[in-house]
């Protein structure tokens, strides 16, 4: 198609005073709403969208969703740094460490006040604890030991030292003024903390991954074949809204392996029997499967987890090991 400089069409009508008059008015409203928009004073300031109107035609629907508006106490939070020795890289155990320092200490140390850990360093306090820094012994028995028996002076028991400090102290007053539109810069680190208070219970008690917690507990299991069994979770994270600070959970799903022993494992799911011998074709199917599964030592004095990298041609028998002296 060309386009022409001459066109037999009429020309177009020439617009009236009236709607010249409206369309400025329109122009100079706009630039007057944006003049009055607050421009961002930082990387953190949250620029809500103006709602346009309010439906007025069809049926009136209530719509659930999945947020859950949370409300905070009057109350500052308190940071505490967290160090045990002797040094754990294990969450779990971190968690267990805790948990039995809150059962021996939180009556007579820290003023009957619940604390929220996050598992490595950090522990977080609604008030301040009687102390800026203290140290605490704490026993933990290791009854996932095979060793263990119920007679609690057979079990297996370790001692920590566990020194917490005050480092900082989380004032809610910047999150509240953020709530009520008086402050437009998001508190971000005060909604990370509120997050990591959240997530606390739940990682003492679910298994996590991620920031997904799963449980059988939680909603329908089934098996997925081949030793893996499916479990049912949900997600959840702390968001700052119009309507305030909400609480998003989500629904989520998750693959984990069986827990039995290794040997049971393969005896039940690859019919392999340790008392024969292992073809190369049982080793490389064996190899596939147990592959990057995290297996939990049971002949050590304490329980330890590591990773499945490969299946040695050789024997158990046979097999040499080299100590660094």
């Amino acid at each position: 198609m060309i386009f022409s400089n001459h066109s037999s069409a009429p020309p177009p009508p020439q617009p009236s005073s009236s709607s010249v008059a409206e369309l400025t008015s329109g122009v100079k409203e706009r630039l007057t709403l944006q003049d009055r928009a607050a421009q961002p004073s930082s990387s953190k300031t949250l620029v809500i969208p103006r709602r346009p109107g309010y439906g007025s035609v069809g049926k009136k629907i209530e719509v659930r969703a999945n947020h859950f508006l949370v409300e905070v106490a009057d109350r500052d939070l308190h940071h505490y740094d967290v160090t045990i020795t002797p040094k754990i890289t294990s969450k779990k155990v971190n968690g267990s460490v805790m948990t039995q320092l809150d059962t021996m200490y939180r009556e007579s140390h820290f003023g009957n006040r619940r604390a929220a850990y996050d598992g490595r360093k950090s522990l977080y306090t609604a008030g301040a604890l009687p102390f800026t820094s203290k140290e605490f012994i704490v026993k933990l028995q290791n009854e996932d030991h095979p060793a263990s028996s119920s007679s609690g002076s057979s079990r297996k028991e370790r001692q920590f030292k566990v020194a917490i400090k005050l480092v900082a102290k989380h004032d809610l007053q910047h999150l509240k003024e953020f709530l009520i539109s008086r402050q437009s810069d998001v508190p971000q680190e005060t909604i990370q903390v509120l997050d990591v208070v959240l997530r606390a219970d739940p990682s003492l008690n679910y298994t996590v991954v991620g920031r997904s917690f799963f449980h059988p507990s939680l909603g329908i299991q089934g098996e997925l074949g081949d030793g893996i069994d499916y479990w049912r979770g949900c997600y959840q994270s702390i968001r700052s809204t119009q309507m305030g600070l909400s609480l998003n959970i989500d629904v989520s799903a998750k693959a984990f392996y069986e827990p039995l022993l290794v040997t049971d494992f393969l005896a039940k799911h690859f019919r392999f029997n340790l008392s024969r011998h292992m073809s190369d074709e049982d080793r490389l199917k064996i190899k596939k499967a147990l592959r990057g599964i995290k297996v939990e030592l049971t002949h050590t004095e304490y329980a330890k987890s590591y990773k499945v990298t490969g299946v040695s041609t050789q024997p158990v028998g046979q097999l040499m090991l080299t100590l660094d002296d």
